[in-house]
């Protein structure tokens, strides 16, 4: 904002008279002293206009690095706890309730269906039954919710014929 009215002064003092400009000099002017300081770097940082560490501001110690990097470590910690410590603890609920579905469950599927587990495949597949006498084999991962728990699988035991 202190250009502007630099820019002003230096219109105002232009010649009005049609005399040639002064001949340039070898060596560039200087800069002039300007009556605000000039920008200072945090504590021997190197300063934005001239990239040079700041000789005045002491150097960067080891309490103010600390001093600086534990309330990031705070914030980081307090995440964990509220946000990515409770997604994890669910998604584990999650596995272990796919793994536990069994024969007679009725469950809901991401895409809406709701039907009754008929037989379990394999690890990664079940056969569900979504209206009397249509069945359809679908992925564990499907499942959103399991609605019920059915009766747990009777062992038959084997017949004894004499």
């Amino acid at each position: 904002m202190k250009l502007i009215p630099e820019a002003m002064a230096q219109t105002e003092q232009a010649p009005t008279s049609n005399a040639p400009p002064p001949a340039p000099s070898a060596a560039p002017p200087a800069p002039a002293p300007s009556a605000t300081p000039a920008p200072v770097g945090s504590k021997g940082a190197p300063t934005a206009t001239t990239g040079q560490p700041n000789p005045e501001a002491p150097p960067v110690t080891l309490p103010d690095l600390i001093a600086q990097i534990v309330p990031v470590l705070v914030v980081i910690g307090i995440v964990y706890l509220i946000v990515l410590r409770p997604q994890q603890r669910a998604q584990k609920e999650k596995v272990k309730q796919l793994g536990n579905v069994r024969r007679g469950d009725i469950v809901v599927t991401s895409s809406g269906l709701i039907g009754k587990v008929t037989k379990s495949v394999d690890d990664a597949e079940f056969e569900i039954e979504i209206a009397p006498n249509v069945r359809s084999r679908m992925l564990r991962s499907a499942i959103v919710e399991v609605r019920s728990k059915g009766e747990p699988v009777k062992d038959q035991a084997p017949s004894a014929k004499s």
